[in-house]
């Protein structure tokens, strides 16, 4: 019976084909987290053939009117800038658990349910995106997210680089270690986890990257080279992404010299991140 609610609640979302920009509620249960995911659902009108139909992926639905999604997806559409998509946002539980990098947890513990998030995400969420959109295969997939959600949004999508062509971070928080800086064996290369993680990886994905990142972020400098944490970290993570051979013209970095870690900043550059990822 709650499966057929749903479904009956979800489907306007998806074939409404004559009406604007809409943003609705929809639930999911997930085993893999044990918890009711609260989703936020944006969509677009959709096209005669759905297979023209493109879907975002993002972190941290609890707040996505911060993101003012909503209004841009109306306005960029309406300009005719961007393709029809749905976004799907999924709301946080315990962040600070279920992000992060599957299976690593950081120095504190935090992120032990970071796989069980992943399995969520490419398990349970797809396939039942897919099914209340009625598609076999969306045009394009990709998956954003800001500060824990980015690292989140970045390790998943990495993992599954054959569902998500584009990732798209926003601050994303690449200091995210196995140890604790205080501890005297600590090594910025071994113990940064996804930096760590792509340095070791012999994946060779055919996936596109945007990165953002505020200059003005923090006051952290850990190597004391005059630059912030969050913007070494970003640099860092785009190397090893070239390393793995990723051409430049893959990955797009945007560096705010005023930006600082808050959600107005990432919503001024989200209409950026949208033309980039779901232009026309």
């Amino acid at each position: 019976m709650k499966f057929l609610i749903s479904f009956l609640f979800i489907m306007p979302l998806f074939f409404a084909c004559n009406k604007g920009v809409t943003q609705q509620q929809d639930q999911l249960y997930s085993r893999h987290l044990q918890r009711q995911v609260t989703l936020t659902v944006i969509n677009t009108p959709v096209p005669d053939d759905h297979s023209n139909l493109n879907l975002l992926l993002l972190n941290d639905g609890q707040d996505i009117d911060k993101l003012r999604a909503k209004d841009i997806t109306d306005s960029l559409f309406k300009a005719k800038r961007i393709q029809p998509l749905v976004i799907v946002a999924m709301h946080a539980g315990n962040r600070m658990q279920e992000y992060g990098v599957a299976g690593k947890p950081d120095y504190e513990k935090r992120g032990n349910k970071a796989d069980h998030y992943d399995a969520f995400i490419n398990n349970e969420l797809y396939p039942y995106i897919k099914k209340k959109a009625g598609v076999r295969k969306f045009k394009s997939v990709a998956f954003a997210g800001c500060s824990l959600g980015g690292l989140s949004a970045l390790d998943i999508a990495f993992t599954h680089n054959d569902k998500i062509g584009k990732v798209g971070v926003f601050s994303g928080s690449f200091w995210w270690r196995d140890k604790d800086t205080k501890d005297s064996t600590y090594n910025d290369d071994k113990n940064r986890i996804m930096i760590a993680r792509l340095k070791t990886s012999r994946k060779k994905p055919d996936q596109q990257y945007w990165f953002w990142v505020g200059a003005k972020e923090e006051s952290s400098d850990r190597d004391k080279d005059g630059i912030i944490d969050a913007v070494d970290d970003t640099r860092d993570i785009i190397t090893q992404l070239k390393n793995k051979g990723v051409p430049d013209k893959n990955i797009v970095y945007k560096e705010a010299p005023q930006g600082q870690h808050d959600w107005p900043y990432w919503s001024a550059a989200f209409p950026d991140f949208m033309i980039w990822a779901f232009g026309r």
